[in-house]
């Protein structure tokens, strides 16, 4: 069984008992979550497509912690002008446990 599920403006295709790196979210570690944006739900076959959402579904997870992502190096330089400059980035992600894909 698995779900499409919209967090954050993103859409993850998710399991039972699977981590998701999702944007950074608000709540604390341990903190239990419910996603109702769910897009398609899939049990063994039988396929439920929304409309944009499914009806009564939920998926509910559990914040596991707070990490930030590789560093992304940006790098500008306009040639025979002697301009340079380098900028570092690191995006904030929040790590989810998947825990149950439910549909009324």
């Amino acid at each position: 069984m698995y779900a499409i599920v919209d967090i954050a403006g993103k859409q993850f295709k998710v399991t039972q008992d699977q981590f998701v790196f999702a944007p950074k979210m608000q709540g604390e570690e341990g903190a239990s979550v419910e996603f109702d944006q769910v897009l398609l739900i899939d049990n063994d076959g039988q396929v439920d497509v929304g409309t944009p959402t499914v009806k009564g579904a939920k998926v509910s997870g559990k914040i596991l912690e707070h990490v930030k992502g590789d560093k992304v190096i940006v790098f500008k330089k306009k040639r025979r002008k002697g301009y340079r400059v380098k900028n570092g980035h690191r995006q904030e992600y929040t790590k989810v446990l998947i825990e149950k894909i439910a549909k009324k």
